[in-house]
């Protein structure tokens, strides 16, 4: 069940200035305190998203990652076995094959 954070707009009760409330995402959204009945506004807060860190975490996801190392070469962070580790302007077959990471 989500949890959502909650702003008293008066004078706080013993839950705080910002509470948090357990709802599923069909209740409706809270215009007051449980506790005191006071008025109340749902705030916006952050998330946690968890991101590959590594170029092999980004390799084993099936992402592919260039990195700009001169005017037309891009070296492949992320190069897979058969994959050429830069690919150059103009030379089609430096360009990694993605039949490799993506399937139906």
């Amino acid at each position: 069940m989500p949890v959502y954070e909650y702003e008293h707009q008066e004078e706080p009760c013993t839950l705080g200035k910002v509470f948090d409330y357990k709802q599923t995402l069909s209740d409706r959204q809270l215009n007051r305190c449980p506790h005191c009945s006071g008025p109340v506004q749902k705030i916006i807060s952050r998330t946690n998203i968890s991101c590959p860190k590594s170029n092999s975490e980004l390799r084993d996801l099936g992402f592919t990652k260039l990195v700009k190392r001169d005017d037309g070469v891009y070296e492949n962070v992320t190069a897979r076995n058969g994959d050429d580790r830069y690919m150059v302007k103009g030379k089609p077959e430096t360009i990694p094959n993605l039949s490799k990471t993506i399937s139906e």
